[in-house]
């Protein structure tokens, strides 16, 4: 029972920030932050901010940094 009340959760705050594609958006994100320039505090800060808002609206923005473009 402990088990379907955990899945129900995790379903509603997917739900809730956008769907599984929102929540894909959220990880690419994360991952070019991680993967990008900086140190770790100013990586900590970039992911806090960006998981503050569903989606990957600033993705665009940060495209390119931290990665090889031809």
């Amino acid at each position: 029972m402990k088990l379907k009340s955990l899945f129900d959760k995790a379903k509603k705050t997917v739900d809730e920030r956008g769907g599984v594609q929102s929540l894909k958006e959220d990880a690419e994100e994360l991952k070019a932050l991680a993967s990008g320039k900086g140190g770790l505090s100013d990586k900590a800060k970039g992911a806090a901010a960006a998981i503050k808002e569903p989606g990957a609206p600033g993705a665009t923005q940060g495209e390119g940094h931290g990665k090889d473009t031809p």
